[in-house]
């Protein structure tokens, strides 16, 4: 029996009309990152401006001396909570920033008071694996080296991201780990793209249902992996659920619809960080495909889980 999407998420796709194009062949990053870039600015032009929000461009160097671009949000009328998070955007891992996130974290840190960094990270297949989780992590100790001229305390920062992001969330708070700092307080991880072996298709997944389909995670993960793709030498910086020991990891939220391929891969990760002592929230959300809020934000059970996302940015 097929899993369902939930009626009313379901009803707003059909007063849309079709939502998804014409399936490109695997490999065809030009017309996947077309194809994301027109449905990222169709939601961004669908919100309403969120006011109350400042924006300063900042930079960084990133680990082979490029400029790395990045933006600080903080709400205006507010005082800093001494909290920050660190905002690692989707795209598959091929599709560069978009106007789309600045109203997405825009709206994040309006409703919680906490500052975000917004970093437009290189993407593949141009920058292949390890420049985008390096560029992350750059942008984390710049975050930590800089916590007292932003009014940040170094010990509440946490690490966030949607889908590919959440993917490079999860390879920062690894690194961080590893390297010993900058310490994470908290990793949000949102549908997160997690593993490059997730290729075998769930019967119980009605294709027209998939926004982001298998082909899509083949062509994402294969831009970033190359020939290392499926192999035995895979970094778990890449795929964080290649990691074989999740023990020292910061406390994790994650969330996914049950409607989306990386639904397994996501309660997998959620089980192997619990079962190392981690103290890990897991939402599946059921009838909700990938990235649901950019489909249908104003639907009932798309704001149940924003009220969510935010209950656990507060607490950061």
């Amino acid at each position: 029996m097929a899993l369902h999407m939930d009626p009313e998420v379901l009803s707003i796709l059909s007063r849309l009309g079709p939502t998804r194009p014409p399936a490109p062949p695997v490999g065809d990053v030009d017309s996947r990152r077309r194809n994301m870039s027109e449905a990222f600015a169709a939601f961004a032009a669908s919100r309403d401006p969120v006011p109350g929000v400042d924006r300063t461009d900042v930079s960084t160097i990133a680990g082979d001396g490029t400029e790395l671009k990045m933006s600080w949000y903080t709400k205006a009328t507010a005082e800093p909570p001494g909290s920050a998070m660190l905002y690692l955007h989707g795209g598959g891992y091929i599709v560069s920033l978009l106007p789309a996130h600045d109203t997405q974290i825009r709206a994040y840190t309006e409703a919680t008071g906490v500052p975000m960094l917004l970093v437009d990270y290189r993407v593949a297949p141009e920058h292949p694996h390890p420049t985008p989780v390096e560029d992350c992590y750059a942008a984390l100790h710049w975050l930590a080296q800089n916590a007292a001229g932003l009014g940040v305390d170094p010990n509440r920062i946490g690490v966030m991201g949607e889908s590919a992001g959440g993917g490079l969330a999860a390879g920062v708070a690894l690194m961080a780990r590893d390297r010993g700092g900058p310490a994470l307080a908290l990793q949000l991880l949102i549908y997160a793209m997690l593993d490059d072996r997730t290729v075998g298709i769930d019967p119980h997944l009605p294709p027209e249902y998939l926004v982001f389909d298998y082909d899509d995670n083949r062509t994402g993960w294969g831009a970033l992996l190359g020939p290392a793709l499926f192999g035995d030498n895979v970094s778990p910086y890449a795929a964080p659920a290649r990691a074989a020991d999740l023990s020292g990891l910061p406390d994790a939220y994650i969330d996914v619809g049950d409607l989306d391929i990386f639904r397994d891969e996501n309660i997998e990760y959620a089980r192997r960080l619990m079962a190392a002592g981690i103290p890990t929230e897991l939402h599946v959300l059921p009838g909700l495909p990938h990235g649901f809020e950019m489909v249908a934000p104003d639907a009932t059970p798309t704001q149940r889980v924003i009220v969510n996302r935010l209950r656990r940015l507060a607490s950061l």
